[in-house]
């Protein structure tokens, strides 16, 4: 019988690896923040019955709506790193995370762009720091995954992944989608 030392074994009774399900979690929280500005939103124009967009203002829905495509096409070059990443393909992984990486971008530029020439700021009134408030938030999340991104294309430059070890790829890719549908909802009730 051999004597065991030092604190037990982790109980692994999780049959989801520990960094996804830590991601999910991490989401679940997240899910809650953009809850509590969805909130404010739903008490100004449903509660309130404030005009939304506030008066005077218009929201570049087309704009908003061709960024959303870009986004969503980015959710499907993810899922194509990924299975690159599983089939063993190099260059697919690649060009997938690269072209996710330029999708991301380009969101996150015509947003910024978006918000010069919108015509209000978040001072001006309550739908304004609601507007500034949503879709920043998720600006910020569209950066953190940028930042994600950019780590994993690094990592799949180096040849870092295999069909074996693709975690590096799936996890960030967790979060990736997770932005683009809270996208999509921002979209929906924000803009249309």
């Amino acid at each position: 019988l051999e004597h065991h030392h030092g604190p037990p074994e982790a109980n692994r009774s999780s049959r989801v690896d520990a960094r996804t399900l830590g991601m999910l979690l991490f989401i679940i929280s997240e899910v809650m923040v953009f809850g509590a500005f969805f909130t404010a939103y739903f008490f100004i124009r449903v509660v309130n019955g404030d005009e939304w967009p506030a008066a005077g203002t218009e929201l570049p829905k087309l704009i908003a709506g061709v960024n959303t495509a870009i986004l969503l096409s980015s959710s499907f070059t993810m899922h194509w790193a990924l299975e690159c990443a599983k089939s063993g393909n190099r260059f697919g992984l690649k060009a997938g995370i690269l072209t996710t990486l330029g999708l991301g971008a380009t969101f996150l530029f015509i947003q910024i762009n978006e918000y010069v020439h919108i015509g209000f700021a978040p001072q001006d009134f309550a739908q304004g720091s609601i507007f500034y408030g949503l879709t920043g938030l998720h600006g910020a999340h569209v950066f953190i995954g940028l930042t994600l991104l950019a780590m994993v294309t690094v990592r799949a430059f180096r040849g870092h992944f295999s069909p074996e070890e693709h975690r590096g790829v799936e996890v960030p890719g967790i979060y990736w989608h997770f932005v683009d549908v809270m996208w999509v909802i921002v979209y929906t009730t924000v803009y249309i």
